[in-house]
């Protein structure tokens, strides 16, 4: 879910509920003015669960973002001195 989806949800909610006040000043007939409150209310629903879902993808992004990552590049590998011959002693 994006930033702009969410956007676009919260404009048709809104823009459904201008018309609705609209409506009701022309004087719509009662039928109508319920029905556009149904739709108003399905969009407020739409425009709940994108805002919710894009929170949760962005929450998850953060989570996975600042979770420690493996380290994938090995150093040099130290030399390894299994004899004793090999040890210089310092005198």
């Amino acid at each position: 879910m994006t930033l702009a989806q969410v956007k676009s949800a919260e404009q048709r909610m809104q823009q459904q509920w201008h018309d609705l006040v609209m409506a009701e000043q022309e004087g719509k007939p009662l039928e109508v003015l319920e029905q556009m409150y149904d739709t108003y209310i399905l969009l407020a629903e739409e425009f709940n669960t994108c805002a919710e879902e894009y929170q949760r993808e962005r929450q998850n992004r953060r989570k996975s973002s600042s979770a420690p990552r493996p380290n994938s590049v090995a150093g040099p590998a130290l030399p390894r001195r299994g004899k004793k011959q090999d040890a210089k002693l310092a005198s």
